[in-house]
């Protein structure tokens, strides 16, 4: 027998090997480029690649269904029937799986699903390297030194199941992120962008806005903490949102559970949740944001199944004009609420309706903050969702329109949902990067929100 080691190779071999009642198998291609600096230089470069495959079971019997799941990486096709044993024998030791469903069926097969998986190298930084090299000269003279790295990977998902499926995806994503400080330290201002190839972001650019920023930070001004109107730059907001979203489970909101819980029972939809015309939704089709148009997931929880591998996903209003509209949903968990099916999908966008960028809501500000970012995001309170963080790498002062100088950092304790009731304007949407979460989720866009009485619960001393 011949060595197949081509992603769909390794899928349909898989396929074959299983002796399971059902078999779905996930084999991932990733290839990376990246680069990082310091002080004004280059310190490292480098390209990877690797390859993960899991093998998801699905064992029948009197009581139901099991599932067993099994992931590994670096696998050839001489190591998969050692893969596949152990997807069963996991499926055999489980109890009866309670989202168990028929496998997807009825999808189009992927036309490119037998070709070559999709990858980057350094080349993708031909344009972006030399605009780097010149932020480094501006910068430098000017006595400022530049810090952060820019990370590119392409990733192509082959999904293969016993039910037909033969489904494919190629998901580019790259993130720039980029410090800008002074030369005794002191002073710290940082920019992030997230694209898919690196054509559309200048560092030159963001140089120049952290060099202002710099300037801003020359004069100090100590604030108590307290509730301030507060500026929260479109990265806090997707932030914020994301978190939201990944607590946003149907079955969690409608057994009592979370701030989606509907007092004596169900869940908040159909709530009104903002009096501005707030949607937040999320599109697999997105200009931009473009990710994989059905569900590909390697476990089940109360927002994912794995039984739910490969159903189309499309368009999906979270929020619409304010008023909830859809909580994540499997198959199983739509059953047991009684509402539509509606899984997660790897991009969220909210959308005010807004005109004005976040340079014009500072200027009709007669006095508040402007966040930079936020980072240490954690969970307090699941039934409010209060959550707590502190601010990072610049918070300013605004008085009469303008900047006047830079406060010290803050903790922070505020639920999303929340903010969304309280905000008073929404900015105009643009991409962002979520700077907490950019390991995991980068596909975002958000406007900037201004919100009357941030609470900043106490002072923190970090830069």
């Amino acid at each position: 027998m011949s060595r197949r080691n081509q992603p769909h190779e390794i899928v349909e071999r898989a396929l074959e090997l299983s002796r399971a009642d059902g078999c779905m198998v996930i084999a991932s291609e990733r290839s990376t480029a990246n680069l990082r600096w310091a002080r004004n230089a280059l310190t490292t470069n480098g390209v990877t690649r690797g390859r993960t495959v899991t093998v998801i079971a699905t064992v029948d019997g009197a009581e139901g269904t099991a599932s067993g799941v099994v992931s590994r990486s670096a696998v050839t096709a001489g190591e998969l029937e050692p893969l596949v044993r152990a997807a069963e024998a996991a499926a055999r030791e489980a109890g009866p799986a309670e989202d168990a469903q028929p496998l997807v069926t009825g999808v189009p097969h992927s036309p490119d699903f037998t070709a070559a998986p999709a990858e980057t190298s350094s080349a993708v930084f031909d344009a972006f390297a030399p605009a780097l090299g010149e932020s480094f000269a501006g910068a430098r003279a000017a006595g400022r030194e530049l810090y952060g790295f820019a990370h590119h990977e392409v990733s192509s998902y082959y999904l293969g199941t016993s039910a037909g499926l033969r489904l494919r995806h190629d998901q580019p994503a790259g993130t720039l992120e980029l410090n800008a400080k002074s030369p005794d330290g002191t002073r710290s201002a940082w920019a992030g962008r997230a694209t898919r190839d690196f054509t559309d972001v200048d560092p030159r650019a963001m140089d120049a806005g952290l060099a202002r920023r710099l300037a801003w930070a020359e004069r100090k001004v100590e604030l108590p903490a307290g509730r301030y109107e507060t500026l929260l730059p479109p990265t806090a907001v997707a932030d914020l949102l994301v978190y939201q979203m990944w607590s946003a489970a149907a079955r969690d909101a409608a057994e009592g559970r979370t701030v989606f819980s509907k007092a004596g029972g169900g869940t908040r939809v159909g709530e009104k949740l903002s009096p501005l015309p707030l949607t937040l939704r999320s599109d697999p089709r997105a200009a931009g944001l473009e990710c994989a148009p059905f569900v590909l997931t390697s476990a089940s929880g109360d927002d994912a199944s794995v039984f739910d591998n490969g159903l189309p996903l499309g368009p999906v209003d979270w929020i619409r004009d304010g008023v909830l509209e859809h909580l994540v949903t499997t198959r199983h968990s739509a059953g047991l609420t009684d509402l539509p099916v509606a899984p997660l999908v790897d991009n969220l966008i909210l959308d005010g309706g807004g005109t004005r960028s976040l340079e014009e809501m500072v200027a009709a500000t007669e006095r508040g903050l402007l966040l930079t970012s936020l980072w240490y995001i954690r969970e307090v309170d699941p039934a409010s969702l209060l959550l707590t963080g502190l601010t990072r790498d610049g918070v300013y002062l605004v008085e009469n329109g303008e900047v006047v100088g830079e406060v010290n950092n803050f903790r922070f304790n505020e639920s999303p949902v929340s903010l969304l009731s309280r905000a008073t304007e929404a900015g105009r949407t643009e991409p962002t990067l979520p700077r907490e979460w950019s390991d995991y989720f980068t596909r975002a866009a958000a406007p900037a929100l201004r919100v009357p009485d941030f609470n900043m619960s106490s002072v923190s001393r970090g830069v």
